[in-house]
């Protein structure tokens, strides 16, 4: 089973290297990386030009945004499984996409998803918050619910079917996508109980205030776009002590 990853990146020399070294470190034999790069103005092209054998397909220019930069990734892939790994973003382990192999063995399934760990910028080794995605339940994207997209895994023929991510969520757009493909497109998933992902704290959606709420304030629009209803109080009630959790849980020592 050939898994393609793509990282989109801008000016993201400080950390894009553990991103790629990560990626390199997989297990599984049949990857196809694509790195998508935003035209950078620092050294990311000269981190990334070092680790060119490992790349199957760089792609530097300017584009719209993030979102755009996934779906030229997505268009470039070959892959019979499509993931995302962003540039500041690492795999928590050599056997990450192994896993995700495991469990779409099962033809019968569409899509994964598993645990991330949002890390400390300069101490990666530091977990801050533990995200325990745990099982889909449909409906759940209107209780605030959602998968860590960086873990979320689902086959090529599903982007072809129900599409690539749709920049007017200039924020949320992968929230969206993930909301899509669950609960309108009802692709048959499997929960990996198992940390996939590291992502360094200080994203652009978790990097202020303001961008917690325009980001929620999107995933309510995508709510009513697809027909699910949601009252915002419990919305973002339960988004609140979901999130509170994860600032006390810690994974399982495996």
């Amino acid at each position: 089973m050939r898994v393609s990853i793509i990282t989109v990146c801008f000016n993201s020399a400080s950390t894009v290297r553990d991103t790629v070294e990560s990626v390199i470190a997989q297990t599984h034999p049949d990857i196809e990386y694509i790195v998508v790069d935003g035209a950078s103005t620092d050294d990311t092209l000269k981190v990334l030009d070092h680790y060119r054998p490992h790349i199957a397909t760089l792609v530097s220019e300017r584009d719209r945004g993030i979102y755009d930069a996934m779906n030229k990734g997505i268009a470039l892939a070959t892959g019979d499984v499509i993931g995302m790994i962003n540039s500041d973003d690492f795999y928590a382990s050599g056997d990450s996409i192994a896993k995700v192999v495991t469990a779409l063995e099962d033809d019968r399934l569409e899509g994964c998803f598993g645990d991330l760990c949002y890390v400390d910028q300069q101490d990666t080794g530091r977990i801050v918050r533990y995200w325990r995605a745990g099982e889909y339940r449909p409906g759940a994207f209107a209780y605030g619910w959602c998968p860590p997209h960086p873990t979320f895994f689902v086959r090529r023929r599903v982007y072809e079917r129900l599409g690539q991510f749709d920049q007017q969520y200039k924020i949320a757009a992968d929230v969206e996508l993930m909301m899509r493909f669950l609960e309108v497109g009802h692709i048959p998933v499997a929960y990996i109980p198992a940390v996939l992902v590291n992502m360094r704290l200080g994203g652009t959606t978790n990097k202020s205030l303001r961008n917690v709420v325009h980001q929620n304030r999107e995933i309510l629009s995508a709510l009513r776009l697809h027909g699910l209803r949601s009252n915002p109080v419990s919305f973002f009630a339960k988004k609140a002590f979901s999130r509170g959790k994860q600032f006390l849980a810690r994974p399982a020592r495996s």
